[in-house]
């Protein structure tokens, strides 16, 4: 009550409603009060327990120090030394097992030498062998102690080294003893004499020692495989074989294979036949070489051996396997390069032939595997022959182009006539198979003969397609023979060798379009008939390939039925390669022509002796030069490229002499005369050089076509006649510009002839004004 009035006495302003909130506060204080008062009796006797706890730790800790203080002083000091003596005696420990291993290494190593030397003397080489490699391995132990080196490691060393030779010695003698090598002397070189003089002796019953020892053959090689010599006893081995025995039987046809067998010795050597042929046959290289290797089975390589694998596990392999390890690889490229190479066939027809080959092949690596001299997996020679197919292809190819190239390489200058009748002999080639290409051919028939009526009277001639007749290179003439040669095998061929024989030839005429130009270069630019027949000789391959391709196109594989089989896009080529070659030449010769013409000093004051001696000597030289070059091309160039060849060089001539005249301002009477005398030899000898056939009497017809041939030779007549003419008949020959003159000289020129011919007169005044 007294704390309400001190509420009240504190504010007036509360209102009945905070008083009863703050009574209700008080009270819940007065709770709190209470429940602290609880817990603080509570929490009295806990803690005393705590204080008391308290206590009793830190007398624990007093304690704790003082043990601590004890054992830093006395214990330490007891266990620093143990641990030293502890230290001390592992090590001691160590070193003597170190010793004692050691020591039982050398102990082995010494009783290995002493049971590889009672070995020896008795001798068991293969004990003795295994009792080196155990004392190798016993040294190899020591040595591998690193910071534990002893001198006598190197002593054991070189013993063992010693040891070693002394044994591969003792095996060495022995082998010897087993196959023992009789050859000719190094200088002979690899010859058929050689091989004749070649023998192997092979032991064949071991004494009564060895019979008690065990197989001489097996414990050797035993030996020489377990100090790891084998395999170089064996190469060198292999290397004598191949050399002496195997190769010089494949190689020469002549050497066949003798045994003979003694009481203790197998012998085998070598005597020589007749052959039949160069190249042995497959089948008989076989024979021989299975026979050598059933002698070596039988005496030498039928031994089982012991060899130790990377898994530390023994495989028992025989001396043949690994003899045919070393040298099979060699010995079969030798058997493929030099007697299968020779065995495949170089016509289809033969291919069927080939069957023997193959299953001789296949009998022989089927004997060599049976006397494990080849492993089952190995066929190298089977699959060569089973691919005869392609290496018929190949080499047919390879023979064709070397024949291609031997004969581009020749000489061009060896000619053949070539007529329209001509043709390459070769074999009718059959008509296209039943199918589409009959039935065409039956419907063309038919309707032919439905339509005989309404063909036409006139008729090409049979030769209107035909080469005219030339001179091209026998060379050339047996290529082409080759190509279709070849494009007939084609049609007898399976798919994949016609293909390639197809590309052959095609390979035959890019070959000649690159090789011929560059291979004969020099004579082609220097010798005019030599440049004429290799034009020909392009000209007749193009002429060929137009029809090449059609000719076989449903002869050969589907696959080049289709359109693929065609030549035609190398004859734009071979024309071009055939007229430049021309060209060149024919522009040498225009070259020779103008130079000498350019000796004439031209063609002025031929009243000037000396000067006129020149000009005729130019001109006596051109026409030699162009009867010189008709003999040349006489019988060798078609008779309308000659002709216009000769035209040609004719008028170059004729050209140039006009423009030189017709050039001069000042033409004396004496002058005008010996011109037209020069004139008149070039129009009179000038058809001479037309003589393209050999028969005189043939080559009037072309030497009376000249103005067909030369175009400035109405005009060359024409300047003849203007000077010998007078005015009136220069004025009568122009006919007011419709003349034969003016159809050959200009306005121009013709006054500028009339002024130098002419002196300054009324007459030449009228004549000039009537040239117009």
């Amino acid at each position: 009550g007294s704390l309400v009035a001190a509420v009240l006495a504190h504010s007036g302003r509360l209102d009945k409603e905070d008083l009863g909130t703050r009574i209700g506060r008080l009270s819940r204080r007065g709770e709190v009060c209470n429940m602290i008062n609880k817990k603080y009796n509570e929490f009295l006797p806990s803690m005393q327990s705590a204080e008391d706890l308290v206590s009793k730790v830190d007398g624990l800790s007093s304690n704790i120090d003082l043990l601590k203080a004890g054992i830093e002083n006395e214990v330490q000091q007891d266990l620093n030394v143990a641990v030293a003596e502890f230290t001390e005696l592992k090590q001691q420990l160590e070193r003597d097992t170190l010793v004692l291993s050691i020591l039982k290494k050398l102990q082995e190593f010494d009783t290995a030498i002493k049971d590889y030397n009672t070995a020896l003397l008795e001798k068991k080489y293969v004990t003795a062998a295994q009792q080196l490699e155990k004392a190798r391995s016993s040294l190899k132990m020591l040595e591998s102690r690193k910071g534990f080196e002893l001198k006598i490691l190197k002593a054991l060393g070189t013993e063992l080294t010693v040891q070693t030779q002394n044994m591969l010695y003792h095996l060495g003698e022995e082998w010897q003893k087993l196959a023992v090598w009789k050859l000719p002397p190094s200088k002979e070189g690899s010859s058929l004499e050689s091989a004749m003089h070649s023998e192997l002796h092979l032991r064949t019953v071991p004494s009564k020692e060895e019979e008690i020892a065990g197989p001489p053959v097996a414990s050797v090689l035993q030996a020489f495989a377990v100090l790891g010599e084998l395999h170089t006893k064996l190469k060198i081995f292999g290397q004598l074989l191949l050399k002496y025995i195997l190769k010089p039987l494949i190689s020469y046809p002549s050497l066949q294979p003798f045994t003979e067998e003694q009481s203790d010795v197998f012998i085998l050597r070598f005597k020589s036949e007749e052959p039949n042929l160069d190249h042995s046959s497959p089948m008989e290289v076989f024979y021989k070489i299975q026979l050598v290797f059933e002698v070596l089975h039988k005496y030498l390589l039928n031994v089982p051996l012991v060899q130790p694998a990377e898994d530390k596990k023994e495989c028992r392999v025989t001396l043949a396997e690994l003899l045919g390890d070393m040298i099979w690889e060699e010995l079969s490229d030798c058997l493929i390069q030099n007697c299968l190479v020779n065995s495949i066939p170089t016509n289809s027809s033969k291919l069927e032939q080939y069957i023997e080959v193959i299953k001789s092949t296949e009998e022989f690596e089927k004997a060599l595997k049976n006397m494990h001299f080849l492993k089952g997996d190995t066929t190298d020679l089977l699959e060569y022959a089973r691919n005869v197919n392609s290496h018929f292809a190949n080499k047919k190819c390879q023979d064709v182009i070397v024949a291609a190239r031997n004969l581009m390489t020749s000489e061009i200058h060896n000619t053949v006539k070539i007529t329209p009748d001509s043709c390459v002999a070769l074999p009718r080639l059959p008509g296209p198979a039943t199918g589409d290409h009959l039935k065409m051919e039956k419907a063309s028939k038919l309707l032919h003969n439905d339509m005989l009526n309404l063909e036409n009277e006139t008729k090409l001639s049979q030769y209107t397609f035909s080469l005219p007749t030339c001179r091209i290179s026998s060379s050339v003439e047996k290529l082409m023979e080759l190509a279709y040669q070849t494009l007939l095998e084609a049609t007898a061929s399976t798919d994949q060798c016609c293909i390639q024989l197809f590309y052959s030839v095609r390979n035959i005429f890019q070959l000649f379009y690159d090789v011929v130009p560059t291979y004969h270069k020099e004579n082609l630019q220097k010798l005019p008939q030599l440049a004429a027949i290799h034009h020909n000789n392009c000209m007749y391959i193009a002429h060929h390939l137009l029809t090449l391709g059609h000719q076989f196109r449903y002869r050969l594989t589907n696959i080049l039925c289709d359109g693929a089989a065609t030549f035609v896009d190398l004859v734009p080529g071979f024309r071009r390669l055939g007229m430049e070659c021309f060209l060149a030449q024919m522009r040498v010769q225009k070259g020779e022509i103008l130079e000498r013409l350019s000796s004439a000093r031209n063609f002025s004051n031929m009243d000037d002796e000396e000067n006129y001696c020149a000009a005729n000597k130019a001109i006596r030289q051109v026409l030699h030069q162009l009867k010189r070059l008709g003999k040349v091309w006489q019988d060798v160039l078609p008779v309308n490229v000659y002709c216009k060849a000769m035209g040609t060089l004719l008028n170059t001539a004729l050209s140039e002499i006009v423009t030189r005249i017709a050039a001069l301002e000042d033409i004396s009477a004496e002058d005008a005369d010996r011109l037209y005398s020069l004139c008149r030899t070039m129009v009179e000898e000038g058809p001479q050089v037309f003589i393209p056939l050999p028969e005189d009497d043939k080559n009037k017809k072309y030497q009376e076509e000249v103005p067909v041939y030369v175009q400035k030779w109405m005009t060359f007549k024409e300047l003849m006649i203007i000077l010998q003419a007078n005015l009136q008949e220069i004025v009568d020959q122009w006919a007011d510009g419709k003349g034969p003159l003016a159809a050959e000289f200009s306005a121009a020129e013709v006054k500028s002839l009339i002024r130098a011919l002419f002196q300054n007169t009324e007459r030449r005044a009228a004549a000039l004004a009537k040239i117009k």
